[in-house]
């Protein structure tokens, strides 16, 4: 199991940017899968994006697409999502997490398919 601290979020205008950074646990971090969620008050937990062990395949939500980019270092053992011209819509709680298994060959991106979740880190977009 994987342990998780996600950092980054805060408070910005419509259309600014945050990178949020999550920092894994383990020697074996490079051979998972990671993701980020998020949830809105009055929602449930969303999909929003998604890498693979390799670093090579990535996923995206299609409310993100074009905005977010999610990247790993895996030397430093962090995930990251850099976010762009964020909306209001994107305020919400954002969680990292790291795929139940190592070194699969499918892209992660059920809650399902996760093993290990940070504390979240909340990011809130006024208008």
């Amino acid at each position: 199991q994987v342990q998780l601290v996600e950092s980054g979020g805060g408070l910005v205008q419509a259309g600014g940017s945050l990178n949020l950074s999550c920092a894994a646990s383990g020697r074996t971090f490079r051979d998972y899968g990671m993701g980020w969620f998020r949830q809105a008050p009055g929602k449930e937990r969303e999909f929003v994006a998604a890498i693979s062990w390799g670093g090579g395949v990535t996923l995206y939500t299609d409310s993100v697409k074009g905005r977010f980019t999610i990247s790993r270092d895996n030397a430093k053992n962090t995930v990251y999502l850099q976010m762009n011209s964020l909306k209001p819509e994107d305020t919400a709680v954002y969680y990292c997490a790291a795929d139940r298994s190592p070194r699969l060959i499918r892209l992660p991106r059920l809650p399902s398919d996760f093993g290990s979740w940070g504390q979240g880190t909340q990011v809130t977009v006024s208008s």
